[in-house]
């Protein structure tokens, strides 16, 4: 089973990351291929950290499993042609298809979301919309073959998922308890129903600004 995880300039590091460490795990028998329009260093999101892609797509046209990571700055995948047009080809024959976070704009964008449930970053769940999707606040929705994770780490429960439809519980169970996955945050401050109102209206700033900068 192949498993092609698309990096791209502005990506969100951990919503690769995450559900590659699961993925990836000794005995679970997944190939995984990090790939993107050409090979080379990929620079996440903000700059810092990059990660690099060993196959572009031409050379990963079938996967069985695709994950489109999310990013703060979504035309970053939205915005490309090419890329889009991959992610539309290859969902013709995968097994799962699947995202984290505002990765599943570049689904949508692709045509693959249309009158299907998804989950994505909660403040894009408008921007979906446009696409045809049924935004959900659900973690991880799946709907057909199609897998989509909320925001960040919540890829690492849909790869967990994932684990479990393949290979069966116990296996998604043992990866678990081999990373410690184990989340006891210190705030219940994760969603916009929780999360103070003076808190929720700092992250709609910062989302604006960000996006606002990226256009500028």
């Amino acid at each position: 089973m192949q498993l092609a995880i698309l990096l791209y300039d502005r990506m969100t590091a951990l919503d690769a990351i995450g559900p590659y460490e699961v993925l990836q795990a000794p005995g679970v028998g997944i190939e995984v291929r990090f790939v993107a329009r050409e090979k080379g260093m990929k620079r996440t999101d903000f700059g810092r950290l990059g990660l690099q892609a060993d196959y572009t797509l031409d050379e990963t046209p079938r996967p069985d499993i695709l994950l489109v990571p999310g990013t703060a700055y979504p035309d970053a995948v939205m915005g490309d042609p090419v890329v889009l047009d991959w992610i539309a080809q290859v969902h013709k024959t995968t097994k799962w298809t699947t995202s984290v976070c505002t990765g599943a704009l570049g689904l949508g964008a692709a045509g693959v979301l249309k009158a299907l449930r998804a989950s994505t970053h909660w403040l894009a769940h408008d921007v979906s919309k446009q696409f045809g999707a049924i935004p959900t606040k659900e973690r991880v929705v799946r709907d057909g073959k199609v897998c989509t994770a909320a925001v960040v780490s919540a890829g690492i429960d849909m790869a967990l998922t994932l684990l479990a439809e393949e290979f069966g519980r116990d296996t998604a169970q043992l990866v678990q308890l081999l990373i410690e996955y184990d989340p006891q945050p210190p705030f219940d401050a994760g969603s916009p129903d929780k999360a103070p109102p003076r808190i929720v209206s700092t992250a709609r700033e910062e989302f604006r600004k960000l996006n606002q900068n990226a256009k500028a």
